[in-house]
């Protein structure tokens, strides 16, 4: 699948990271993550569904914000959890 066959693709805008070293949760709890996403809606980095808190996922069902990006060094895609679509 790509980009266009997601509505929420159309309204994303860069939004900077909140916590640019970490998952925001996992640092207030001095927890470990395994990879971590951006909130392209508000800039939350949580960390991913491998990881112990899957802090990306909780945002998601907290807010109704659907687009995370990749925040790992050398990825370049999108995963829309409204339409469980992913692209680049």
């Amino acid at each position: 699948m790509n980009e266009g066959s997601c509505v929420h693709a159309r309204s994303l805008h860069h939004h900077a990271p909140r916590t640019p070293q970490g998952c925001e949760e996992c640092l207030a709890i001095g927890e470990g993550w395994v990879h971590l996403r951006l909130c392209d809606t508000c800039g939350h980095v949580g960390c991913c569904d491998s990881s112990k808190n899957k802090h990306a996922t909780k945002h998601f069902h907290a807010t109704q914000h659907p687009v995370m990006s990749s925040f790992q060094p050398g990825e370049d895609w999108k995963w829309c959890y409204v339409h469980q679509i992913m692209w680049e």
